[in-house]
């Protein structure tokens, strides 16, 4: 029997690791590929959470004292306002006008059509006195008082549980001979301020 030539021997020898090396690159690239594609679509889903369903917010200042307190960590749904609007009481993150992008938390105490005014720190909507069990009565004592406002059809009033402390819908306009209230239009309230998560101590619904 005639022997194989050890030139065909080595020749096949090569072939084949060769391939294999091409093989194992190529394999490589493709799952340094599939992972950048998986990461993108990670950070895009997070984006679209974030930014139409649910959003993570630190609270920065005491103006909402003491339904929220200065960082605590709160939950925004950002979708219920898609498929509904605001309602009394609602806490809200919303922007004001002439500030850009900044969010403010803040409770809704007006809607569209109201008329507001506000008596030593009392609030009278449409007329009637509102109660608001929410308040705490030590942050609300200033002596505080509004001439009737009324709200336009896409108007809505925000107002911060501290009133003694909460620049908002009803002293937007600092003066010199006193403060003037501005409203918020629809489009600026961006969502609704409704979980508690830190602190623990704290973990629950916001009223």
């Amino acid at each position: 029997m005639q022997e194989q030539s050890p030139e065909t021997t080595e020749y096949h020898y090569t072939y084949q690791e060769d391939d294999a090396e091409i093989e194992s690159q190529g394999g490589f690239l493709c799952d340094l590929l599939e992972c950048m594609v998986q990461l993108a679509v990670i950070a895009v889903v997070i984006w679209g959470i974030n930014t139409f369903l649910i959003q993570l917010s630190r609270v920065e200042g005491t103006s909402m004292r003491d339904t929220l307190n200065h960082r605590m960590m709160v939950v925004v749904d950002r979708l219920v306002y898609h498929v509904s609007d605001p309602a009394y009481g609602d806490v809200v993150l919303c922007h004001y006008p002439g500030y850009g992008k900044r969010f403010f938390g803040k409770r809704v105490i007006g809607l569209p059509g109201d008329v507001l005014e506000i008596r030593d720190n009392v609030l009278y909507r449409n007329g009637y006195r509102v109660d608001e069990p929410y308040l705490n009565p030590a942050l609300n004592r200033d002596g505080y008082d509004m001439a009737p406002f009324a709200l336009g059809e896409d108007e809505y009033f925000v107002a911060g549980d501290n009133r003694d402390d909460s620049h908002d819908c009803r002293n937007y306009y600092v003066g010199q001979v006193g403060d003037f209230p501005c409203a918020l239009t629809r489009d600026m309230i961006v969502g609704r301020i409704y979980l508690i998560l830190s602190p623990f101590s704290r973990l629950g619904w916001v009223k």
